[in-house]
């Protein structure tokens, strides 16, 4: 092999072994994404990440049962809902489905704004141990950042007609679909009735953030079973086990 032939390996070899150091990871080196099983499930999300600390160290965390709740006379909820668009998501943990301004929350002198809902299933939030078939999370945010969430429990039952334009457009992973010319009133969502139970609690997902308003409606809607089997076949089992009061009390209106 002559010098200059040398060269020019020796030059391959090490460009090479470059590119193979700046860029090659081992499996155990790729970050993991939190899901809802084995190795990336609940029991191993405060372990994942520095910010998801609170999954495993935090007291007051969500969901929870909601048995024995003492009766509390609790302000009145008012839906000041708009219809509205909405943009249709598959995050890759659930089906996510954010909402135009203009849709609030008022709960005393408390006044939050809709910002998306989302699903689990099964419910996330127990009742006597006993879980419901779904649960819609309806996420609000007021003036200083702080949360409310409104927890819609669902029972197998009749078609859901709200729900309906939204299933027929599922999107997969990843896929985000906007919905620019059905407006959505959520308010035909809702139960009639709005007695709840209602805690202090976190996110249910990562990180967990604490200082979470949790308003779960006592009353049920119904989903139909063809509905319900659409959603699992995406995501079945979506749901974090309930966690510990602690300190904290259930209160129900």
């Amino acid at each position: 092999m002559s010098k200059k032939s040398r060269s020019l390996a020796v030059l391959i070899f090490a460009l090479t072994l470059a590119l193979s150091i700046g860029c090659g990871h081992s499996e155990g080196e790729h970050e993991k994404h939190w899901g809802y099983a084995d190795e990336t499930g609940p029991a191993h999300w405060g372990e994942m990440k520095p910010e998801f600390a609170a999954c495993k160290t935090g007291t007051a965390q969500s969901p929870v049962d909601l048995t024995n709740a003492p009766a509390s006379d609790l302000q009145a909820l008012e839906f000041r809902y708009a219809p509205t668009p909405v943009e249709i998501a598959n995050n890759g943990h659930t089906i996510q489905v954010n909402v135009k301004p203009g849709s609030f929350l008022v709960v005393g002198d408390q006044k939050y704004e809709l910002v998306q809902f989302h699903f689990h299933s099964p419910s996330e939030h127990t009742i006597g141990g006993k879980s419901f078939e779904m649960a819609a999370h309806l996420v609000h945010k007021n003036a200083e950042g702080k949360l409310a969430v409104v927890g819609v429990l669902m029972s197998a039952g009749a078609e859901n007609a709200f729900l309906a334009p939204i299933w027929e457009r599922l999107p997969k992973a990843g896929e985000t679909i906007n919905e620019g010319e059905h407006a959505f009133d959520l308010s035909t969502f809702l139960p009639a009735h709005h007695a709840r139970f209602e805690y202090m609690g976190s996110l249910t997902t990562p990180p967990c953030t604490e200082g979470v308003r949790w308003l779960v409606l006592k009353e049920p809607v119904q989903v139909s079973p063809e509905q319900l089997e659409a959603f699992r076949l995406m995501y079945n089992g979506n749901a974090r086990p309930t966690q510990p009061l602690h300190e904290r009390q259930v209160a129900a209106s």
